[in-house]
């Protein structure tokens, strides 16, 4: 829950680079939030409840998936490859789950190491 709580702090920082821990507890905790949403949102006939977390949400979510776009050593740029429907899913679905590119890059030190000394 800790790591959800920590994107949407940054929640609009697009700089800097996210672990895939990061990456993937933030998405597990938003995926099963949105669903709560929308049970909630269906048991109390207000539809929109689901649709209106989304939108809150989605600076936070653009910003950690740009994050670990930059943690592999890619353009924040690619997310945009996800528009295209089967193939950006299966691209983006790789780079997520690719590891950190090792040591420092252009967009900052590997917060992978950076855990290993704190």
């Amino acid at each position: 829950m800790s790591w959800f709580i920590e994107a949407l702090k940054k929640y609009a920082v697009f700089g800097g680079r996210a672990r895939r821990k990061e990456y993937w507890m933030y998405m597990l905790f938003n995926s099963i939030f949105y669903i709560v949403c929308m049970g909630v949102g269906f048991a109390i006939d207000f539809t929109a409840l689901a649709g209106i977390f989304a939108v809150a949400t989605l600076l936070p979510s653009l910003g950690v998936t740009i994050r670990r776009l930059h943690d592999t050593g890619r353009s924040g740029w690619w997310v945009l490859i996800s528009v295209i429907p089967l193939v950006g899913f299966i691209v983006m679905l790789v780079f997520t789950c690719s590891d950190s590119e090792a040591g420092q890059n252009k967009y900052g030190p590997n917060p992978k190491e950076l855990a290993a000394f704190a």
